[in-house]
């Protein structure tokens, strides 16, 4: 029987006729008849970096994001994070058919490779074949991921075989994954000139993340620590700059998805931009990072807020890490020509580039559709988003901080408190103050020797660094810990009128004694402040996280089609 690279989970169309067709004439690309040459390799290759396979990461802006404790949007919650989705849930089954597209892409371009064997020399073919494989582990680390135990198969199967397939341990899965990203790694490059694509160092932090997400610490340490000692990234100079799209390529981005306005190709569009843009400079402010993330940054002594006596309940911006003011627009600065000011007495706002004093319409008073809780974004939202609310920044996949706070949380699991550790979180933390790891008088450096509270402390430095960044989700999923801050309301600003009595106390958005709480896992806890005056706050929603999702359903329609795939408990 002739046999068919094909995914039966990402549709697959057959077509029958009474006479004999050429199913692949030599005029139309196939295949079975392309991968005869380098550039033909190469565009199969090309596609493989296309967003829209990336589905996890790239469905939406900030896709995951709107999913947890650091997001707030109106009155509205994702069903996801509402506790409602079931195996009809269009989200689930777009990752896994776009999942299993780019793996039965992947396999293809790995069985026809020598097809071209007389067009290519030996190393393009070992190169070609490693960009293949980490592709094919990168989406299969996704799918084990989020669906637990998927349909695993790296060669071709018949249509017959693709139906009676069912689903493989995903530690099985793993193994592979691992030998993928070992093979890529081996042969890669460290570096390109002229173009981007998948590097030595991409494949090392990318198995590092396969392994956090999968608690294997012994094989996250080292591949992290791998990647490390390349010796060829570093972070930043600046953390603001990093998020900026003129920032295409920098020493600390590890591996990206190119995007293109001219090609329409694009991660961003303009409805999902103008979500993040303040209503002053014609956005929406539909959506803004939430309470629980604001108070997860520490003070410059490094203390929670809770414990620490820098912080001012009359400015709640003051003495934070400075990335607060990186993720969240301090009240009063200028932002995108504007000084934002939601208070409700700041009926009129300076615009920066007139100089002169216009309707604030972040404000209650101006529009009653303004930011929900006074908060906004200003990570990644940029100026060359204003004029037509396209920006063709790539889709960051995976960057240097995360790669040393996936070796430090690692190494703090395996019990192995070196140096190592520390200089590795303690960089994260000093880039944010922009002085170097050693001057550790210009920043709190990490020096907690007790495990469980060193924990704490590196769960949320993930949390402040890579906030906004579709990190989020997988942390609160492999720590399981969303029993205890998605079930919990999402707060907001009360009406116009109570809140104009909460600025006259001379403390707001906050009252001047409240304290949130972190807890041990490291969520915050803001319930608290419903023992305040309902001048301060109101629920807004309340999230309905349900203990099945920490795995997706297998979707309904291709269990329909395969009967030996089974379900995920609870759907």
């Amino acid at each position: 029987m002739k046999k068919y690279i094909i995914s039966a989970f990402a549709g697959l169309a057959l077509m029958t006729s009474c006479v004999d067709l050429d199913l692949n004439p030599l005029s139309e690309g196939s295949s079975e008849n392309w991968f005869s040459t380098e550039q033909e390799v190469t565009l199969a290759l090309n596609a493989l970096y296309n967003p829209s396979l990336w589905k996890v990461e790239c469905n939406r802006f900030f896709n995951t994001d709107r999913w947890t404790d650091d997001w707030n949007q109106r009155t509205q919650l994702y069903d996801w994070v509402g506790g409602t989705i079931d195996s009809g849930w269009s989200q689930g089954a777009a990752e896994w058919s776009n999942g299993y597209k780019g793996i039965a892409r992947a396999n293809t371009i790995l069985y026809s490779l020598e097809k071209a064997a007389g067009e290519l020399s030996e190393e393009k073919m070992a190169q070609y074949a490693a960009e293949a494989k980490f592709f094919r582990a990168s989406f299969y680390m996704y799918l084990i991921t989020a669906f637990g135990d998927v349909p695993f198969y790296t060669e071709y199967i018949t249509l017959e075989e693709a139906y009676e397939m069912g689903r493989t341990d995903r530690n099985v899965i793993l193994k592979q994954i691992y030998q993928d990203y070992d093979d890529a790694a081996a042969v890669l490059p460290e570096s390109y000139s002229g173009t981007e694509r998948v590097t030595k160092g991409a494949a090392l932090a990318m198995k590092a993340r396969a392994a956090l997400y999968m608690s294997d610490w012994e094989t996250c340490a080292e591949a992290a620590k791998a990647c490390m000692d390349l010796g060829v990234y570093s972070l930043h100079p600046d953390f603001s700059e990093f998020f900026l799209s003129k920032t295409k390529t920098s020493p600390e981005l590890i591996f990206a998805l190119p995007c293109s306005n001219e090609l329409g190709i694009m991660l961003y569009d303009g409805a999902g931009v103008n979500s993040f843009y303040i209503r002053n400079a014609g956005g929406t402010s539909v959506a803004q990072p939430s309470w629980e993330l604001f108070f997860a940054f520490t003070c410059t002594d490094g203390l929670n807020v809770e414990d620490s006596p820098l912080y001012d309940p009359a400015n709640p911006f003051a003495n934070r890490d400075p990335r607060l003011t990186a993720t969240t627009v301090e009240f009063g600065s200028e932002f995108l020509d504007y000084i934002y000011d939601p208070r409700p007495s700041a009926t009129k706002t300076l615009q920066v580039s007139t100089g002169q004093m216009v309707n604030n319409k972040d404000c209650k008073p101006g529009s009653k559709d303004c930011s929900y809780n006074g908060l906004v974004l200003r990570k990644h939202v940029d100026e060359e988003w204003i004029d037509d609310k396209k920006t063709d920044a790539p889709a960051r996949i995976i960057r240097y901080a995360d790669v040393l706070l996936m070796y430090a949380e690692a190494k703090m699991e395996l019990g192995e408190l070196d140096q190592s550790l520390y200089d590795a979180v303690n960089s994260v933390r000093a880039r944010a103050y922009k002085c170097a790891v050693t001057e550790t008088d210009k920043y709190p450096a990490i020096t907690e020797t007790d495990e469980t509270e060193l924990r704490r402390i590196i769960r949320n430095e993930r949390r402040c660094e890579l906030a906004w960044e579709n990190r989020r989700w997988f942390d609160l999923i492999r720590w399981r810990v969303c029993e205890e801050c998605l079930t919990l309301p999402v707060y907001g600003l009360p009406s116009n009128d109570l809140s104009k009595k909460n600025e006259e106390t001379g403390y707001w958005p906050f009252p001047k004694d409240f304290r949130p709480t972190m807890r041990l896992s490291s969520t915050i806890d803001i319930t608290s402040i419903e023992n305040f005056p309902d001048y301060y706050t109101k629920n807004v929603e309340k999230r309905g996280f349900v203990p099945r999702q920490y795995l997706y359903p297998i979707p309904l329609g291709d269990r329909t089609v395969c009967g030996n795939l089974t379900q995920n408990p609870g759907y």
